[in-house]
């Protein structure tokens, strides 16, 4: 193995913490794994990784050869990828809250695949925070204010939300009138990955951000199951308008207290600040950013 290829594998190593993660990953043996980066501290004369029975983590100089790997590797790719005229190839991995994957992402995947026929996606879903590097993960695309200040967002969209409710609903406890004459009603409680806790409803009331808590019989953590609860009149929920649509053109749900809905949310694609931007992972999020066009859904 090239020196350039125990650089690959070295990174794999300590950005997935693990000999057999990185194995799968390259489609190497893990035997193979294990040997190159050993070859490699003994060429270097120092120990690049800490490893314990249930634990790989780098060193001191194993992060400052990391930082180095990562800065020769990206010029290398974008390098011959330049003078070659190539397009972008090898995994992208990304993870995508559920609904925007099945709404805007995959409808149009197959002609970026087309575009890029070297690439391979490999997509995962969820809402929770993520170790991109960690866990291997080139970005993200989420829902919500990022919090993580180690990333690098960039904002694509924002999404319309609605408080909404079932006819059943609202025969068995009235239609809501107002933001803060709600005694008497119920939501759908969901509890937030981002926050540890379940959100509040939230209002516009005059460009001011107001909250309100209500007694709730259900609590879920998920998007599609909080708008099912929604639909069986199991409370007040909120949630993007485009995830809803369906339902209210069905008369399964009904829009309520317009007059103060609640804030849009941020759309935004999340990568690692430490790590330049691969050719393909630079495709990737100039698509994608190109399919929201900065609009409000």
């Amino acid at each position: 193995m090239d020196r350039l290829e125990a650089m690959l594998v070295f990174t794999r190593v300590s950005e997935r913490r693990s000999f057999t993660l990185a194995a799968r990953d390259l489609g190497l043996p893990a035997s193979t794994v294990t040997e190159a980066v050993k070859q490699l501290e003994a060429r270097l004369g120092v120990r690049l990784l800490q490893r314990t029975t249930r634990h790989v983590r780098p060193t001191l100089d194993g992060e400052a050869y990391y930082a180095r790997c990562i800065a020769i590797l990206s010029e290398i790719e974008d390098a011959e990828g330049g003078f070659r005229g190539a397009k972008p190839r090898g995994v992208l991995r990304i993870d995508v809250q559920g609904g925007l994957a099945r709404r805007f992402i995959l409808p149009a995947l197959p002609r970026f695949l087309a575009d890029y026929p070297d690439l391979t996606i490999h997509m995962s879903e969820g809402d929770r925070l993520v170790d991109l590097v960690r866990e291997g993960i080139d970005c993200v695309l989420r829902v919500g204010v990022p919090q993580d200040s180690d990333m690098i967002a960039r904002r694509v969209a924002m999404l319309e939300e609605v408080t909404v409710c079932s006819p059943s609903y609202i025969a068995a406890f009235g239609r809501p009138e107002r933001w803060d004459r709600l005694s008497g009603h119920r939501m759908v409680g969901f509890m937030s990955s981002a926050r540890g806790q379940v959100l509040p409803l939230e209002f516009l009331v005059d460009g001011v951000a107001r909250e309100v808590t209500l007694p709730s019989i259900m609590t879920v953590n998920a998007a599609q199951s909080y708008g099912e609860a929604g639909r069986h009149g199991l409370g007040l929920i909120q949630a993007p308008r485009y995830g809803l649509a369906d339902f209210l053109a069905r008369g399964e749900l009904v829009e309520v207290l317009r007059e103060t809905p609640p804030s849009p949310s941020p759309v935004s694609l999340l990568y690692p600040r430490s790590r330049q931007l691969s050719p393909r992972l630079r495709v990737f999020i100039d698509w994608a950013a190109g399919l929201f066009q900065g609009q409000t859904i």
